[in-house]
């Protein structure tokens, strides 16, 4: 049976943190706030579990999930390389509402779905996101909901539609008050960087950080 805990308690807050890293232990998912939506997360280096995430909200491995990690260090350990654009982005916008995709390194033990040697990777600035991960580690996360639905906002949202799938449910109130509300999606915004440093950067996704944002940093002519 799923258990739900109010963050804003302390007490709960403690107890909810302590059943989700013993949820992520033994391949479950749980749903916890993001800076951006709420996310179901699993442990990225276990594919059964990452297989769960994708079977709960009816995704197919042609749509891998995201992972999050609990900072920069974690980016050079899973990326095969950095390129230089990349580096100038995070440093400028994680943690925060940015996933960048680069290629991951081969020799690592995961299976996260059709992801072609790729991997999206973002730094959240939700500080029980942040605590979460300093102590699990990486996590497969993806927007908690059922495909195909509006995102969750908060995690009775994500309960409506996950129901039982998920094993802890973390409520921190609604998230993504920070960004801006005229943004077309309030989810992080997506950039491909595969390309690079022949190619240009290209925007999977327009999200909470714009693109004036982004070529601010990188310049226009390294965008599509």
């Amino acid at each position: 049976m799923s258990s739900f805990h109010d963050c804003s308690i302390e007490s709960e807050l403690l107890a909810g943190m302590r059943f989700a890293r013993g949820a992520i232990g033994r391949g479950e998912l749980i749903v916890m706030p993001t800076d951006t939506v709420y996310g179901v997360a699993a442990d990225a280096f276990a594919p059964a579990a990452v297989q769960r995430l994708l079977d709960a909200k009816g995704r197919g491995r042609s749509s891998p999930p995201p992972v999050l990690i609990p900072g920069i260090p974690t980016l050079d350990a899973l990326a095969d390389t950095v390129p230089p654009e990349v580096r100038a982005l995070v440093a400028e916008f994680w943690p925060g509402g940015l996933t960048v995709i680069v290629h991951a390194r081969p020799t690592l033990q995961w299976d996260l779905g059709e992801t072609r040697g790729t991997v999206a990777l973002r730094m959240p600035s939700h500080p029980i996101a942040r605590e979460l991960l300093s102590e699990t580690g990486p996590l497969a996360v993806s927007s908690a909901n059922l495909t195909g639905q509006p995102a969750a906002a908060t995690a009775s949202e994500a309960r409506e539609m996950l129901g039982e799938s998920v094993a802890v449910y973390l409520e921190a109130g609604p998230v993504g008050d920070d960004y801006d509300d005229e943004a077309p999606d309030r989810g992080s915004t997506i950039v491909d960087a595969t390309a690079l440093p022949s190619g240009k950067l290209r925007i999977v996704r327009q999200g909470v950080v714009s693109r004036a944002e982004i070529e601010r940093v990188v310049g226009a002519d390294k965008c599509e």
